[in-house]
Order: C-alpha cells, then sequence, then structure tokens
C-alpha cells in the first residue's frame, strides 16, 4: 500500500499544472540542499577537534552532549518555521477500501525522510566514528550514544507535527511557551539551574549504559502513536469543510477616512491582512525583526563597517515594506480582475498601497529609535535609511508589481510557503538592499560619513518630489500589463 501511494504521489507531483513553472524554485533548493549537505558533513568531521580545541580538559563526546540540548532547541525553532510537512489529498481515498490507519502512517513514516532528518546524521555518524577510532568510546557506547542523539532528532520531528497542528493557525496561543522557554534560558544564564546540563548528563549516562538508548526509541513511538491518533481523529472530510466557530471580527478601520480619496483602498488593505493569516504575519515579522540591531550594533567589530549598518537600517525600517510591497498587487489576486472592470482610478489604487507603506516605515523608525543609546551615528543611519525607503524603493516596488502574475491564497501558512514567489521577488531584493549600500559606502570612503548621509537623505527627498510623474509612469506600466496580470491571477496551480 505504501508503494501505491508512492506511485500517486510522484504522479501528482510530475503531472501538476505547476511543475514547469516551479522548476527553477525546485533546481535552486536542489542546490540549496547540496550546500547545506555539505556544510554539516565538514561540520561532522570537523567537530572532534573543535571540541578537542575549545574543551580540552573534557571529552569531545561529553562536551557535545552538554550542548545538544540547544542543538535541539534551535532544530525545533527552524522546523517549526521552515519544514513543511507531508501532505496527502484524503478525498478520492474515502470511497476507496482503504483502512484511514495505513493512510495515516504513511504520512507519519514519509517524514522520516525528510531532508531535515538527514542533515543530523551527516554530524552523528562522523562524529560518532571519529570518537570511535581516538579511543573515547568502545564501539557499543558510540553506538548507543548515536542511535539515542538521532532518536531524539526524531522526537523534535514529530514534537513540530504537535506543534504545528496547535500553534500554526495560531501564533498568538504559543506566546505563554515562548515565555517558559526564556524564563527556562534565564535560569540558565543565571547559573540558578541548568537544564543543558541535566540533559548532557543523561547522554553521558547512555554512553556508560548502551542499552538505555532504548528509552528515546520509546519516545519516538510514543510521539508516533499520539500523532497518529490526532491525525486519524481528522480523518474525516467534514472535518476540512467545517468552518471554525469563532466570534465575528467587526473591525472596519473607519479612521482610515480621514486619508480621503485613498480611504477605501487603504481600508481594504488593513482588513485584508487583519483577517488573513499570510498578511498578518508580515506585522509579527516585522515586529520581530526590529531586533535585528542588537545582532550588529553592540558589537566593537562592526563599528568601524557603517555600510553594514545601511543594510541593517533599510532592513529594519523597512521589512513590512518589503514582505508586502514585493507581492502587491497578488495579495489581490482572487478579485483583482474586479477592482480591474470598475471605474476605479488605478492611480488611487496605487497610492493607497503606497501610503500603507508609507506609514509603515515611519512607524518601525519610530520603534527603532531607542537604538540612538547604541550611538547617534546609528539614529541618523536609521532616519536616512527610512527617508530613502519612502522616496526610492517604495516607487521601485509598486513598479516591479506591474510583472507579478502569480495569486496568493491569504489563508494559507506563510512558512515555507514560495506561493506567489517568482522572479520579480528574486530580482527586486538586490537593487532595494544594495544599492544604497554601495552609494553609502563609496560616499562614505571618498568624501565623509555625513556626506554619505546626506546623499541617502537627498535620494529620498527626490523621490517624494518625484511622486507624481514617478506614480503617472508605474500607472502606465500596471495598465500595460493589465490583461496578462489578471490571466496569471486566474491560475490556481502555483
Amino acid at each position: 500500500m505504501f508503494k501505491h501511494f508512492i506511485s500517486l504521489q510522484w504522479k501528482a507531483f510530475f503531472r501538476s499544472s505547476s511543475f514547469g513553472k516551479s522548476l527553477g524554485l525546485k533546481i535552486f533548493m536542489g542546490f540549496l540542499a547540496i550546500y547545506f549537505s555539505i556544510v554539516f558533513l565538514l561540520l561532522g568531521l570537523g567537530l572532534y577537534p573543535l571540541m578537542k580545541n575549545f574543551f580540552p580538559e573534557e571529552s569531545p563526546l561529553s562536551a557535545v552532549n552538554h550542548l545538544l540540548l540547544a542543538w535541539f532547541a534551535i532544530d525545533l525553532g527552524v522546523r517549526f518555521m521552515l519544514q513543511t510537512l507531508p501532505v496527502i489529498n484524503i478525498k478520492p481515498l474515502l470511497t476507496a477500501p482503504i483502512k484511514k490507519r495505513k493512510v495515516v502512517n504513511y504520512v507519519l513514516v514519509k517524514s522520516l525522510f525528510s531532508f531535515f532528518n538527514f542533515l543530523p546524521l551527516l554530524v552523528i555518524i562522523p562524529f560518532g566514528i571519529t570518537n570511535y577510532i581516538k579511543g573515547e568510546a568502545g564501539l557499543w557506547p558510540v553506538l548507543g550514544w548515536m542511535v539515542a542523539v538521532f532518536a531524539v532528532d526524531l522526537c523534535v520531528n514529530y514534537a513540530n507535527f504537535l506543534l504545528k497542528k496547535r500553534f500554526a493557525e495560531n501564533l498568538k496561543a504559543l506566546i505563554p511557551y515562548l515565555v517558559a522557554a526564556v524564563g527556562f534560558i534565564a535560569l540558565e544564564y543565571y547559573g540558578v539551574f541548568s537544564i543543558s546540563d541535566a540533559f548532557g548528563s543523561a547522554l553521558d549516562f547512555i554512553v556508560l549504559h548502551p542499552w538505555l538508548a532504548i528509552i528515546p526509541i520509546l519516545l519516538v513511538f510514543s510521539l508516533y502513536k499520539w500523532n497518529q491518533k490526532i491525525l486519524e481523529s481528522r480523518f474525516y472530510l467534514d472535518e476540512s469543510l467545517r468552518g471554525k466557530v469563532e466570534q465575528a471580527n467587526t473591525q472596519d478601520f473607519g479612521w482610515t477616512r480621514k486619508f480621503g480619496d485613498i480611504a477605501p483602498f487603504l481600508q481594504l488593505d488593513l482588513k485584508l491582512i487583519w483577517r488573513n493569516k499570510r498578511p498578518r504575519t508580515t506585522i509579527f515579522l516585522s515586529l520581530i525583526i526590529m531586533g535585528y540591531g542588537m545582532i550588529f550594533y553592540p558589537q566593537e567589530i562592526y563599528q568601524s563597517m557603517p555600510a553594514l549598518f545601511v543594510f541593517v537600517g533599510i532592513f529594519m525600517t523597512g521589512i513590512f515594506m518589503i514582505n508586502f510591497g514585493q507581492f502587491i498587487p497578488s495579495w489581490d489576486a482572487s478579485y483583482y480582475s474586479m477592482i480591474m472592470s470598475q471605474n476605479i482610478p488605478l492611480k488611487k489604487y496605487l497610492a493607497s498601497k503606497a501610503g500603507l507603506m508609507t506609514f509603515s516605515i515611519v512607524v518601525l523608525t519610530v520603534l527603532t529609535t531607542p537604538y540612538v543609546y547604541f550611538g547617534w551615528n546609528i539614529l541618523l543611519i536609521n532616519i536616512s535609511c527610512a527617508i530613502y525607503n519612502i522616496g526610492v524603493n517604495v516607487p521601485m516596488l509598486l513598479y516591479a508589481g506591474s510583472y507579478n502574475r502569480k495569486r496568493i491564497e491569504l489563508e494559507k501558512s506563510p512558512f515555507m510557503n514560495y506561493q506567489g514567489t517568482g522572479a520579480t521577488q528574486w530580482i527586486i531584493g538586490l537593487p532595494l538592499m544594495l544599492i544604497p549600500i554601495l552609494i553609502f559606502w563609496l560616499v562614505n570612503k571618498f568624501v565623509s560619513f555625513q556626506v554619505g548621509i546626506s546623499v541617502l537623505v537627498g535620494l529620498g527627498i527626490l523621490g517624494m518630489l518625484l511622486r507624481v510623474p514617478l506614480m503617472n509612469f508605474i500607472e502606465q506600466s500596471y495598465k500595460n500589463s493589465k490583461y496578462a496580470m489578471i490571466n496569471g491571477f486566474k491560475q490556481t496551480g502555483d
């Protein structure tokens, strides 16, 4: 039966209407897979000497054991954001004489062959073999350790299943658990209680008693059965057809009326963001990215590289602009043909998008002003990047939108979701980020920091002054692409 399921999915993959259109993306993902495989293999080969260098008085195997809890925590976070769970269309199977447990088992077993489960083996096996060759542990202790660590990784795989089912639809419900995780990290940091040491000691004990590797294996089996029970309870057509019963959202954003002619469009955009999963995620992501500066600003090594701070400034003040703007007008794909058939001025439609992105830049700039703590130069760079974003990058994103041809389903999960992504999205990212960095770097290197800031501000102000002719040019580009865009948005195979 498993062979039959694999055959069906293989045919669905190659016969999909989107296969040819997304082939380039699949090839790109293949190159990424090869790259990360090489990186993890090199890590596995070099982990033993690294541990010897950083922990000379401790066994490399024991040193790694005390770091593995952090590894698995990061692994779970990355899986939650990026790993796509295996799915199968159950509708045609409901009328076939196939037990639902077989279908559920196929989905759960298929997840074991995820690329995320393959990568740890490239570290675990070389590192374990090296420890055996170097005489750090015997054959059975090394085998027991490898089995135990890989079993814990599979536990992370099935725990991600549970998290996706529980929290992917409602990220706010994840907040209490994140607070608890931060609390445990604080206990670890201040030396009150070390969870990583307790976990490492447990793995050290398994090395001494290899037969105890059966415990994480039993834990994998328990999580498997838990997922099996949940999936079987949802193995009904009614489960997917039944709507969620929840309180109606009556938010009408009446305050937008003060914005004049663009108010109706701005109101629609805000409702679209507020009521749909994928655009709403751009808000949460923007708030998270505000902490991006903490990676660079406190580090002495970056203080002599102000061009890098320009990248951070463009990124932090324009993250909503980038995430939302690169998919204009794909957000409105489901009713774009209706908009184009109405007596609606296209310029006002585009002006509302520009107004929303400009407003987001202003808000994010204000929220990132506390970074002035690290120096007035940081504040100047962020403000100049914000002005540049408003004057140059906003019109650039609007113009790039006239080449969008792929629709977006608003309620699909945003994680590892490339729907709506085409060549336009890959290309537009380069000038958005690289041009201001290159301009500032050249002026700062050959003239001065102050002049570099002034040039960015000047370009932004020039873009604002030329907004009317720029919007006329962009409007004409949308009109020229009108029918191609409507036809593209009708395609549902992306």
